[in-house]
């Protein structure tokens, strides 16, 4: 069926300032579906854990730290190269489809040429410490003013008002205070073995697209404006929802969950034949036990007195992921994740990037994107979240170097004229590259 050449988001833009990640993936999102995503960053200072112009390493450092597994070394080929901050691969894979113009509204001659980018608007996103927004006057009360149908997403650590509002965390940090890290770390270790995952982020990212997509529908019935507060903390907090509520019901604290289940067992990662290979394993009935039990070549096991019934699985379920374990050490775990799924049974092999990269359920949808970036090269990135029948999914523009976009914007969008173009660049205001005393500056790690 043909595809047509509209996007659902087509006409709708939208003002950058965010950072990390959990604000340009709201961004991400709403790119890939049609939006005018303009990046707004400042060239005379840098935006920390954005572009990676704070990490200073060399080539060799990169490689080690590669090799050690640490998303530092992630440059191509391992090199920063002269502008390490446009070939960063944590900026690069969540900025497809923007556009990046070269401000610092905390400057009066970048924040007039916020004001007037804001006038232009459909929506402003930022999730920087309060205090950055609301001492560039900034905050929703100036904004409405500036544009009253300008729909404003505002993403704080934990709000906007209360004793942490300026509290700065990233969402690993905002996962250990409400209780997220210990829940899923293992009974047998501390939190400190959990490791990072930046769940908050990801749901952030999903939760914020959602947020303004819905501001934009209020626009469109109201004819007004709407500003939207997410707390990173709040907004991933339902997720928690069964255990808060166990609490409140049963004054029952969770433990640590590791990769159990609350009812169903087996249930785990079981070692497979290689180095490091493993498989994951969900049963949740009797029938699927003993199929289970059967494709590991001892049927008799699913009769066995000890694991006779739901119930009796859970209580022995350290006994019993021991005797899974010898049974699925010697076998592929590609071999028997499709034994086990034409048996019925809950499995998938725990996969790395090389492995998921040669994936055949993902290669025969197209999903990965295959992107040619200027002094980058051409990767394949992650694809889509979603698709959308009739709807190009196509990459319509490369992650954009560090004010790539400038003349475009402020000659054609904003309406400065060349002259004031030009003496803006003189001054270092605008520019595609970071000011030389920046750099330095960075270098010595201050």
């Amino acid at each position: 069926m043909a595809k047509t050449a509209r996007l659902p988001l087509e006409g709708v833009r939208i003002a950058d300032v965010t950072v990390v990640w959990a604000g340009p993936h709201v961004t991400q999102l709403l790119g890939e579906w049609g939006a005018d995503i303009i990046r707004v960053e400042p060239i005379n200072r840098i935006q920390p854990f954005s572009r990676g112009g704070d990490s200073v390493v060399t080539k060799e450092q990169a490689e080690a730290m590669g090799k050690a597994g640490q998303p530092t070394g992630s440059y191509p080929n391992f090199d920063p190269g002269l502008d390490r901050w446009n070939r960063n691969a944590g900026f690069n894979a969540h900025s497809r489809n923007k556009r990046s113009m070269a401000c610092d509204f905390t400057t009066p001659e970048g924040k007039e040429a916020f004001i007037r980018l804001l006038k232009v608007s459909d929506a402003f996103i930022e999730n920087n410490v309060p205090v950055t927004i609301n001492k560039a006057g900034l905050d929703w009360d100036a904004v409405k003013e500036i544009n009253p149908r300008l729909v404003m997403l505002r993403m704080p650590a934990f709000g906007l008002e209360g004793p942490y509002g300026n509290f700065r965390a990233f969402g690993t940090h905002v996962e250990g205070m409400i209780g997220h890290h210990l829940i899923r770390g293992y009974p047998e270790a501390g939190p400190d073995y959990t490791g990072e995952a930046f769940t908050a982020d990801a749901m952030a990212g999903v939760l914020g697209a959602l947020s303004i997509v819905m501001g934009l529908r209020h626009r469109e019935r109201t004819g007004r404006g709407q500003h939207i507060e997410m707390p990173l903390a709040e907004s991933f907090m339902p997720v928690l929802g069964e255990f808060i509520m166990d609490y409140t019901m049963n004054k029952r604290v969770t433990e640590p969950q590791g990769n159990r289940h609350p009812s169903h067992a087996p249930h785990g990662v079981y070692p497979t034949a290689g180095n490091d290979q493993w498989l994951a394993i969900d049963v949740d009935s009797d029938a699927m036990f003993a199929a289970l039990c059967a494709c590991l070549g001892k049927p008799e096991l699913a009769e066995d007195e000890r694991f006779r019934g739901q119930l009796e699985r859970w209580k022995r379920r350290d006994e019993l992921d021991r005797e899974i374990a010898t049974l699925t050490r010697t076998s592929s775990k590609e071999a028997l994740f499709h034994q086990l799924q034409a048996a019925g049974v809950n499995a998938a092999p725990v996969n790395n990037e090389v492995e998921t990269l040669a994936d055949p359920q993902l290669n025969a949808r197209d999903w990965f994107k295959t992107i040619e970036m200027p002094t980058v090269g051409t990767h394949k990135y992650p694809g889509y979240l979603f698709k959308m029948e009739r709807t190009p999914d196509e990459v319509r523009l490369p992650p954009p170097l560090l004010g790539e976009h400038n003349e475009e914007i402020y000659l054609d969008l904003l309406g400065y004229s060349r002259a004031e173009y030009d003496a803006m660049v003189a001054q270092g205001i605008v520019g595609t590259t970071y000011a030389p005393e920046v750099l330095a500056a960075a270098q010595r790690g201050g």
